[in-house]
């Protein structure tokens, strides 16, 4: 039979809890805040950009919310398991992965040139991020089924 824990030992998991929940909220509330900003700013850039700025800008947002919800879904499950995957963090790199590949087309956009350094430069941005996807896609279905991605 286990010994009951210390107080000290209690007073640290309860400051402990306490800290990984603010840090939830504060997520949740960013969050939530973010995709007001959304909308708000997508609607404005609608009207003085047009249509395919105001939908990247929103893109962008929105990924950036999900990777805030992921965060904070990491939260959740290193409270509860007391140990941290690296799924979660994988899952966050394809985020922010994906929403710079975005970044970076709309970006490209206006000098697609291929004589243009900064297109050239682009171009190869484009490529390190599909490959970061695929390699971060990859270990994530290592961890999950390990025994298949072994093969």
């Amino acid at each position: 039979m286990t010994a009951a824990p210390s107080r000290t030992t209690w007073g640290l998991r309860t400051i402990e809890h306490g800290l990984y929940a603010a840090a939830a909220y504060l997520l949740v509330a960013a969050a939530v805040a973010l995709l007001g900003n959304a909308v708000y700013e997508a609607a404005h850039a609608w009207t003085r950009q047009g249509v395919d700025a105001a939908i990247v800008r929103l893109l962008d947002r929105v990924l950036l919310a999900l990777m805030l919800a992921e965060i904070i879904y990491t939260l959740r499950q290193a409270e509860r398991t007391h140990a941290l995957t690296a799924a979660p963090f994988l899952v966050i790199g394809i985020i922010a992965a994906v929403r710079r590949m975005l970044i970076i087309t709309a970006e490209s956009v206006s000098h697609a040139d291929l004589n243009d350094p900064r297109f050239l430069a682009a171009l190869a941005e484009l490529v390190v991020l599909g490959v970061t996807i695929l390699v971060f896609t990859l270990a994530i279905r290592w961890q999950v089924h390990p025994a298949n991605g072994a093969a």
